[in-house]
């Protein structure tokens, strides 16, 4: 957290807190989250308006329609953890939130995971990575032990010696240099699933960098370039061509994971995946800091929902 102490407003007073997500979430004033209404009323109970359309005139406050909607929790919790989540470089554990709130553990742990899952980006609204003259790196990994152990390898052939990748959770990140990551956790890196990943998240006029991986062969139709760096050979740039933007990501999430969170059970994964993601792609170097960074999160809260029972 750095030198934050939470010692504005927001973090202790209701009132504050609510003022902070209400401009957070609208700025240029509120609207009803039903039917889109601009014409809402403030009511007699704090922080409670009503939409003036005739056929809504529903009522709704700043948790309504977002993915705080139904909590329990105070808007100074959910001030803090937004916070946390985003000023953390590497993550911020249930348990590191559950100790500064001061709340029960699993008060904290479901704060920890909606956050999470505001943080998420997906559909099909996506623009795709890259574009003309840009890098977009490829690059797979592996973390943690996968649920269901695996017989034989991503070739079809069958395990001979055990190692680290043998029934390890496979994870698929594109870069593109110089911006955005997207991150996918796959049941299995084999060459079908990453050239569909590949191929469905990158402008064709990019040009793909891997290293020398099979998984990537037969790419070099899809985009206006592949190149490639042998790191067999202990190649790791040849002019421009390298991946280690796509190797950095790792580093930042491994590094957060085995530091901070330690276990991830792998239906979470792909939570724990998007949170890193959102941090990299509104880090400093794209003239984000910690205050717009956690604005986001919370303007990206808009329209999700998550459960106890989806969570669990």
């Amino acid at each position: 957290m750095g030198k934050n102490t939470f010692t504005e407003k927001q973090f202790h007073d209701e009132e504050a807190a609510r003022a902070w997500f209400e401009a957070a979430r609208w700025p240029d004033g509120p609207y009803c989250p039903s039917c889109g209404s601009l014409e809402p009323y403030k009511t007699k109970k704090p922080g409670l308006y009503r939409c003036k359309a005739k056929e809504c005139r529903r009522d709704f406050t700043v948790m309504t329609g977002s993915i705080m909607e139904r909590s329990h929790a105070k808007l100074t919790q959910w001030a803090v953890a937004f916070t946390m989540a985003a000023s953390s470089k590497k993550g911020f554990s249930a348990h590191q939130l559950h100790r500064t709130l001061g709340c029960q553990y699993n008060t904290a742990w479901f704060l920890h995971h909606r956050v999470m899952e505001a943080m998420r980006s997906g559909g099909l609204d996506l623009p795709p990575l890259g574009g003309k003259g840009k890098i977009v790196e490829a690059d797979e990994t592996y973390y943690g032990r996968a649920k269901e152990p695996k017989t034989t390898r991503t070739s079809g052939e069958p395990f001979i010696k055990k190692g680290k990748k043998a029934n390890a959770r496979a994870i698929v990140a594109l870069v593109e240099r110089g911006g955005s990551v997207r991150s996918f956790h796959v049941p299995r890196a084999d060459k079908a699933t990453v050239q569909r990943i590949v191929k469905n998240n990158i402008a064709w006029e990019s040009r793909l960098h891997t290293d020398e991986s099979y998984l990537y062969r037969e790419t070099d139709t899809l985009f206006a370039s592949h190149e490639t760096v042998k790191h067999s050979a202990k190649e790791y740039a040849r002019g421009d061509v390298n991946t280690n933007s796509a190797e950095g990501y790792f580093s930042i999430f491994k590094r957060g994971m085995r530091g901070v969170y330690q276990h991830c059970s792998e239906k979470h994964l792909h939570r724990y995946l998007a949170e890193f993601d959102f941090r990299y792609n509104h880090r400093e170097a794209l003239g984000w800091n910690d205050e717009a960074r956690t604005l986001a999160a919370i303007k990206s809260g808009e329209g999700k929902r998550l459960t106890y029972h989806q969570s669990n």
